[in-house]
């Protein structure tokens, strides 16, 4: 596999040898160290010219913090991941809110450098993959009319009263197919996360417990969600279903 390209991203340069060295001693996955900042305005300077895969991202840096420049990174086409390396434990709920591939507490440990780096690798090889769904198409019933959707727009799938929602990034449409005959049309590339919604599991980008409609009809409660991109929504996961979706999601 080609090599991870690493921008090391940290006001103190202590801290960036440190970093340099640990990943000069991983070698599954591999990495190249393509440039280093000591601020946020030096970092965006450097992307313009030099793509990366990952940055190894301090939060404290001196003006812009590390937390918006992870923001301000989400436009981009095929937006490098984000690993914080930081001394403050208190910022990971938003580090994840941000999708962080991990967040690392300083002094950082072979090891947990090296999960980190493989969870980007696999982060990479799903971005650089055709989706499984290219080329295939849900021939549904939307209201009187016969569409042909490409299985790769489609969300998520939600069973409401008498009608199923399917989402697509642009377009909501309300079928007359009932979702247990979709589900059988639909592939390995979904997954029931409730007994009234299908998701992409291309789509999913978080799984954790959230106050969220519970999808049963009742008032908004907290329990186990599922975030979709590119929606930044989140869908109920009931809990027959949890073990099932963690599942799928670790495959």
């Amino acid at each position: 596999m080609t090599p991870l390209r690493v921008l090391l991203v940290d006001d103190e340069p202590l801290a960036r040898l440190r970093l340099r060295t640990l990943l000069q001693d991983i070698a599954d996955p591999t990495s190249d160290v393509v440039g280093e900042a000591g601020d946020a305005t030096a970092a965006l300077e450097l992307l313009r010219d030099q793509p990366c895969d990952l940055l190894l991202l301090d939060i404290g840096l001196p003006g812009l913090d590390g937390l918006r420049l992870a923001a301000a990174l989400h436009s981009p086409p095929r937006a490098p991941s984000v690993v914080f390396v930081t001394a403050h434990a208190e910022h990971a709920l938003r580090a994840f809110e941000l999708d962080a591939a991990d967040y690392l507490t300083k002094p950082v440990s072979r090891e947990r450098l090296r999960a980190a780096l493989q969870r980007v690798a696999q982060r990479r090889r799903v971005v650089d993959q055709p989706p499984m769904d290219a080329g295939r198409v849900l021939v549904v019933h939307d209201r009187g009319r016969v569409l042909r959707l490409p299985l790769a727009d489609v969300l998520y799938l939600k069973a409401e009263l008498k009608y199923v929602t399917l989402r697509t990034a642009a377009h909501s449409y309300v079928l007359d197919d009932a979702l247990t005959d979709l589900e059988q049309r639909l592939g390995d590339g979904f997954v029931r996360i409730h007994r009234n919604a299908l998701v992409a599991k291309r789509a999913v980008r978080a799984l954790q417990r959230r106050v969220v409609d519970s999808g049963d009809g009742g008032p908004p409660a907290e329990t186990w969600a599922v975030r979709l991109e590119p929606l930044a929504q989140w869908l109920a996961v009931s809990r027959r279903q949890l073990p099932g979706v963690r599942e799928a999601l670790r495959r």
